[in-house]
């Protein structure tokens, strides 16, 4: 039929066909098996070579040792000094309070302020008081008065005595109520000083310059007073003084024996240097004025005073402070940066560098601080090279690049 294909049936010749090209199609198979190792055998013949390459590229030269600055000690003459830590307190410490009674009608200062002496603080109602003023005035003048008329009367009995129109016994009593009048101008006077001494305690100053505290009560309460503390008084107020000021502080036995042995048992009064933080600037000086007489039978220690000026009212009293006071004669002494002792626990090192640049740490004992430098008790010998800079290269049994540094005292006002 038109359009329809017929498949035409193998014969010989065809299977011939066939067969012949099976084998060829199997060749060229083969073929493309062996190219695709040859390409692989070749990649990994290249990728080995580069990493022999690669392995055979000499690693990079070791770091040089870091480069720390070293010194031997400084070897200077000190006084031997021993710290103390001592708290200020006021030389003057008052209680403000009412002296009359009566209701509060002004406070004159906020709390805290700085007052001067002589400076108004409290006033209370002064009316009563000058009320009893006026009284008392009046009582004068009454007195006063009488006191006139006996003299007056004592001259008549004296002038009728003499002409015999008089008796003896009228001129002694006229002189009795003379004396009686005197007596009354007397009581009269001293009835006006206590009223006024009244009306004067009803306005409260300060009694120095100084600091004031909180007031503890306010306008408008009936207060209690009472001259000489004979009864009930209202506390209004407290004022401690600022300058100068004192800091306290307790020796050991020890301390005291070394200060008696520096200053013969005499106090001279001593020059105390101060640090108020913890930075060492001991920045202010004081004066060592008072030892007491006794030491204290359950801390072992004696109390100690010592005298600070406080021009600019920095210190308060309360607050905290160390004072370095010497405590023996000048000795050589080896001193190195307070920045290069290293804490360890409750232990103090440095570091110090070998002959052949290892870092071998040293435990030390430590001393006062002068001027930036702290004196070195023991463990640490003249020649050793200390790392003064750097510390922060420095390993314990490493090795190090020191470079020579100089160690000199803080410029002066650093330290005190």
């Amino acid at each position: 039929m038109t359009g329809l294909m017929v498949e035409e049936p193998e014969t010989a010749e065809n299977a011939h066909t066939i067969e012949d090209a099976r084998p060829t199609q199997r060749r060229r198979r083969w073929g493309r098996a062996v190219a695709v190792a040859a390409i692989l055998a070749a990649l990994m013949a290249f990728g080995g070579a580069r990493a022999w390459h690669r392995d055979a590229t000499p690693p990079p030269p070791a770091p040089a040792p870091p480069l720390v600055t070293v010194s031997t000690p400084l070897r200077e003459t000190v006084a031997s000094t021993t710290s103390f830590l001592g708290q200020f307190s006021a030389v003057d410490n008052v209680e403000l309070r009412a002296q009359v009674g009566g209701t509060l009608i002004a406070i004159s200062f906020t709390d805290g302020q700085i007052v001067h002496k002589g400076d108004p603080l409290f006033t209370i109602d002064p009316r009563p008081f000058q009320i009893k003023l006026d009284q008392t005035v009046a009582q004068l003048q009454s007195a006063q008065a009488r006191q006139a008329l006996d003299e007056a009367e004592l001259w008549r009995a004296q002038q009728l005595k003499r002409t015999n129109f008089g008796t003896a016994e009228t001129v002694d009593l006229r002189a009795a109520e003379l004396r009686g009048a005197l007596a009354d101008v007397d009581a009269a006077k001293a009835a006006i000083r206590d009223a006024e001494l009244d009306l004067e305690f009803s306005h409260v100053v300060a009694p120095f310059t100084g600091r004031m505290g909180a007031h503890l009560v306010s306008v408008g309460s009936l207060v209690s007073g009472s001259r000489g503390g004979a009864g009930p008084t209202t506390l209004l107020a407290t004022i401690v003084s600022l300058d100068p000021i004192h800091l306290d502080f307790d020796m050991s036995e020890a301390d005291y024996l070394a200060w008696r042995r520096a200053n013969h048992g005499v106090l001279q009064q001593d020059d105390v240097a101060i640090s108020l933080d913890d930075d060492g600037h001991f920045n202010r000086h004081g004066t060592l004025d008072f030892i007491d007489n006794a030491f204290d039978r359950s801390s072992g220690t004696i109390h100690a005073r010592a005298t600070v000026p406080n021009p600019d009212f920095a210190i308060t009293p309360g607050e905290f402070a160390r004072l370095r006071l010497e405590t023996g004669g000048p000795a050589l002494a080896l001193m190195v940066p307070a920045a290069a002792i290293v804490p360890d626990q409750s232990r103090k090192m440095v570091m110090t560098v070998a002959a052949d640049g290892t870092i071998v740490p040293k435990t030390v004992e430590t001393g006062e601080l002068h001027d930036g430098l702290r004196v070195i008790q023991s463990g640490l010998a003249p020649t050793d090279r200390v790392i003064i800079d750097g510390l922060v290269r420095a390993r314990p049994g490493e090795k190090v690049t020191p470079v020579t540094g100089v160690i000199a005292f803080a410029p002066p006002g650093s330290d005190g």
